[in-house]
């Protein structure tokens, strides 16, 4: 394996194939614990009785699989499952499957199947399913129900068990790359002495260094010349540093971004000797994250003065770093509630999120100089210094309208990328933020690089190559300048099913580099070089095209910090906020943030050019003070929407936005007179625009968004045209089985975007809209989607039944389109019980609701059966009123009175009534809806399934009912700490932190 030579291009033999009996029988889910982030136990037990027993696993990231204490699999790369026949380990009776699973981060997940046919041909399944149990010791005495994380087939794994990820090439060991290329194997890594390697870069004399991911250190390579048959040199060397991921050979040192190990940070490695060892090894800068969503890639500036480290999600900024590019008073700038991720991931992760810094060679000052990403690996400069990367998706998010695909982004100076954990990611076009140049699709970016430097044919030269971890594919992306940015087309360069790659560099014998690996796998080295016939002449890169508008904003970006001089700054940033270039208005407006707002607002509000105006506005919505609001929504207003271009629109719409989020909500009147002027533009002619009108006006409480937003839900959803998929083709070649599958039962997104706004609409419903809203989310759940696309849907459905009326919530799962409330055994009260009145109770209680127990008072809200029918602090049936805010409309005698006299004051919403027919028959319950043809009466407060439809036509006479359906003498069962804690828990809305409960 120490030779170079060339890979192999025959196929593997065939063997016998099995699909059929794995695709056969029940679907099995991926499982795991309750935390994607812990590793766990996986148990399962079943009855044995057969002649022959397969089966087939694999987990992300980690598996060891026992049947009956004996080891049957083991799998640390998913996309390699592994399959084994288990026929002699299984006993007659009982057997037991324990797997061992364990995540490296990110996304978790275990699958297995096996299928045991008898002596007759009958075969029966064992499959993970929710029966499995899991625990986080392999002896615990208890044992817990496992988390679906979601069924066979959903993203990112796809039909794993019958073939690649998405459909895609059946695995061999042909590579597939353009004509002229080849591919080369240098080196394949002892992985129990040299690890996986994740990371490697050059040094100083043409020699690669690399990096194992976990704890086996680096190696310096010495590669063969090209065409000989010379061996590879390998040699593990002697320094202190492990779990590396990112290397940068600069300033006569190694500089190594540690991810874990012997604690993240900037490290450097030099040789005090002068001999060629790294015999020091010094801590520049300590870095809090960790994970593969720590820190990452290291790179040295254009002007070789600096270095830049790129980051994960999960990794805060630098402590005390010294400046930001863009200013750091960052926001998550939602104006809706967001979702967390339904199965946990990134959970309480604020902005900046992902980020890219520059420090000098001492590590001493450090910069932030873009934010906003998900969990950028790498990335590298271009010929004229620009900075690229390539952003990681939330794969969990597929079938979601905020699922965003990797992505190649321009990092500009100051640029806000708009990553948000969960539901929150922002759209491409948010005014506040930057698009990225193209989507690649589903995947997982590891290594960038650009070809400078190869002997490559010219298109080559100058391609920045991207790889892709999961789908084993290297990307060439071709950039062509576009206004002072640039727009990319993207290009399969190598690929092979599996190709687990890792980092890729240019090497000085004009050859480029790849390592695969991670996550534990097997690891190796390969070489690239062309042998075609076209010209490999050195190419000069930098591009003329748009030169003078890129020149035009690295001006302005050279006042991305507090100015010398503010007022030379504001003149020379102001008149570029209405540029008709979008990264140019975008610079100019971070530049300007950096300025005192004071020197600027005034212009900007008596400011009539309508780009500059919008552009500024995002500057001092963000900067100004808030007592500005009412004039800046002034002149605001004072823009005519309608003659706005769609760009211009949905960025007034963002901004307007912006002013509530950053400067507070506006009032009543103000409320009003916004949702009378946007209501006429709702609905609009575009996606985009409906989105975020829709999004504005249930901000605003607009009182015809529900029913104009309803009228959208049910028009007919358009099939994808031929155009679309054509072009989904086109981005990702190979997968169209997939693709194909994929759209056939994929979502509606633009009405999954409505959906999600109006669960926040608490006002502006009728009934039935509410029935219908329900009956849709039923049928969103038949789609595809990620690993938290059903746990998304049952989120969102809880929310908006949370924030809809009784009467709604009544009818809703009346009509069977929601699970009604099912309270669990209730507690008994310890007693001796009173037979309270009012008076005597208030008197009793006043001086005592302090130092309360309120996990006791929670208990006696069980106990007491007010859990059956009322809802409290989203808990609880649905058949009487919501008790959450009694506190701000009941005083304690109020509280008292209608819980000891339930008849006395009795609402029209909730009183009862006898109903005759003239059918004969009386039903005697509460009217919860009413039609022009029907009511439907609730005939059992306690069960809101038995309910009743009546004509109109058939009632003779409905007669009031005098009596309250809440039952008296609910606190006689309770003594008097029982009572105090109860009344305590209903007046706190459910906080244990109330003064109530201060001892």
């Amino acid at each position: 394996p120490n030779k170079a030579r060339t890979e192999s291009t025959e196929p593997t033999p065939k063997q016998p194939s099995t699909d059929k009996l794995f695709r056969d029988g029940p679907v099995p889910l991926w499982i795991w614990g309750a935390n994607a982030n812990k590793n766990y136990y996986l148990r399962k037990e079943f009855p044995g009785g057969s002649k022959t027993a397969r089966l087939k696993t694999t987990c992300d990231n980690r598996v060891r699989l026992l049947l009956n204490g004996k080891e049957v699999a083991n799998s640390d790369t998913w996309q390699s499952p592994v399959e084994v026949d288990v026929q002699k380990y299984l006993k007659p009776e009982n057997n037991v499957l324990l797997a061992e699973v364990r995540n490296d981060g990110g996304v978790a997940g275990f699958v297995m199947k096996l299928a045991l046919t008898s002596a007759k041909g009958e075969t029966r399944y064992v499959v993970t399913d929710e029966s499995w149990q899991a625990a986080e010791k392999k002896d615990a005495k208890e044992w817990v129900a496992v988390r679906r994380i979601g069924k066979y087939g959903a993203q990112p794994w796809g039909d794993v068990f019958t073939a690649s990820p998405l459909g895609g090439f059946a695995t061999n060991n042909l590579f597939r790359t353009p004509p002229g290329f080849q591919v080369e194997r240098l080196f394949t890594v002892p992985r129990n002495e040299l690890g996986s390697w994740v990371s490697i870069t050059f040094d100083d004399k043409g020699r690669l260094i690399a990096s194992d991911q976990n704890g086996k250190g680096l190696c310096r390579i010495t590669p063969p010349k090209i065409g000989s048959n010379e061996p590879t040199k390998v040699e593990h060397l002697d320094v202190k540093i492990t779990s590396a991921q990112g290397l940068l050979y600069a300033f006569g040192s190694l500089y190594v971004s540690v991810n874990g190990g012997p604690g993240s940070g900037l490290y450097r490695c030099r040789s005090t000797k002068n001999d060629d060892h790294f015999d020091e090894v010094v801590k520049l800068k300590s870095i809090n994250g960790g994970g593969e969503h720590g820190p990452h890639a290291l790179r040295l500036s254009p002007d070789g003065k600096s270095i830049y480290l790129i980051a994960g999600n999960h990794t805060r900024p630098p402590e005390k770093f010294n400046a930001s590019r863009l200013p750091s008073n960052w926001g998550e700038d939602q104006l809706l509630p967001r979702q967390w991720d339904a199965n946990g991931h990134a959970r309480g992760i604020l902005a900046p999120g992902g980020w890219i810094a520059r420090t000098d060679p001492e590590g001493k000052t450090w910069e932030i100089v873009s934010s906003g990403y998900r969990n950028p690996y790498d990335m590298a400069f271009n010929a004229e210094g620009e900075l690229f990367t390539y952003d990681a998706d939330m794969e969990w998010d597929m079938g979601t309208p905020w699922y965003r695909p990797t992505r190649i982004v321009h990092a500009t100076s100051g640029s806000e990328l708009g990553w948000r954990s969960g539901t929150g990611k922002w759209p491409a076009y948010y005014v506040d933020s930057l698009p990225a140049i193209l989507d690649i699709g589903p995947g997982s970016p590891v290594g960038v690089e650009f070809g400078y430097g190869t002997k490559f044919p010219a298109k080559y030269q100058k391609a920045l190559y991207c790889c892709d971890w999961t789908f084993g594919t290297m990307y060439a992306v071709h950039l062509e300048p576009e206004g002072s940015s640039y727009k990319a087309t993207k290009e399969e360069f190598v690929s092979r099913s599996p190709l687990p790659l890792t980092d890729v560099a240019v090497g000085p014998d004009g050859a480029l580099y790849f390592s695969v690996g991670g996550r534990g796998t097997q690891s190796e080295l390969y070489r690239v070089t062309y042998v075609g016939k076209e010209s490999t002449e050195r190419v000069d890169a930098r591009e003329q095209k748009n030169a003078a508008e890129r020149e035009l904003r690295r001006k302005i970006e050279q006042y991305h910090t507090t100015s010398a001089d503010p007022q030379k700054a504001i003149a020379f940033l102001y008149p570029h906020l209405g540029h008709a270039d979008r990264y140019i208005r975008y610079a100019a407006r971070v530049g300007l943030e950096h300025q005192k707002a004071d020197l600027w607002q005034e212009k900007l509000l008596a400011e009539k050019d309508a780009e500059t105006l919008i552009t500024g506005a995002v500057a001092l919505a963000r900067q100004g003070d808030k007592t500005l609001q009412p004039k800046l929504l002034a002149a605001l207003n004072r823009l005519d929407f309608a003659h706005l271009t769609e760009m211009q629109q949905l960025e007034l719409l963002r901004v307007y936005s912006l002013v509530f989020i950053r400067m507070g909500e506006p009032d009543k009147e103000t409320r009003a007179q916004l949702a009378k002027h946007f209501e006429p533009f709702y609905p609009a002619k575009s996606d985009p625009l409906n989105r975020e009108l829709c999004l504005l006006l249930v901000y605003l409480k607009a009182p015809t968004v529900v029913n104009k937003t309803i009228a959208l839900l049910k028009q007919p959803s358009t099939p994808p045209s031929q155009e679309t998929i054509n072009e989904l083709l086109a981005r990702n070649p190979g997968y169209g089985g997939s693709i194909a599958k994929m759209l056939a039962n994929a979502p509606d997104l633009q009405k999954f975007h409505y959906a999600f706004v109006l669960r926040n609409a608490r006002e502006g419903w009728t009934v039935e809209q509410r029935k219908f809203y329900f009956t849709w989310l039923n049928d969103l759940r038949k789609k595809s989607g990620g690993a938290s696309f059903q746990g998304f849907i049952t989120n969102l459905e809880k929310e908006a039944f949370e924030n809809a009326t009784d009467t709604e919530r009544l009818a809703i799962e009346a009509a069977g389109l929601r699970k009604p409330y099912k309270a669990p055994e209730l507690p008994k009260p310890v007693g001796p019980g009173r037979d309270w009145t009012v008076d005597d109770l208030v008197k009793f209680a006043e001086p005592r609701l302090r130092g309360r127990d309120f996990k006791n008072g929670q208990k006696m809200y069980a106990a007491a059966r007010c859990v059956v029918c009322h809802r409290f602090d989203g808990d609880g049936g649905s058949t009487g009123p919501d008790l959450s805010q009694v506190a701000g409309r009941f005083s304690l005698k109020d509280l008292t009175e209608s819980m000891i006299l339930p008849s006395k004051v009795i609402s029209d919403q909730y009183r009862a009534a006898s109903i005759a027919t003239s059918k004969g028959k009386v039903y005697a319950g509460r009217i919860v809806n009413e039609t022009d043809k029907s009511i439907l009466v609730l005939t059992d407060p306690e069960d809101s399934t038995k309910v009743v439809e009546i004509k109109k036509s058939e009632i003779e006479s409905t007669t009031p009912s005098p009596v309250s359906i809440m039952p008296e003498g609910l606190l006689k069962t309770l003594n008097e700490n029982e009572v105090l804690d109860l009344l305590a828990y209903l007046l706190s809305r459910g906080d244990p932190k109330h003064p109530m409960f201060r001892r």
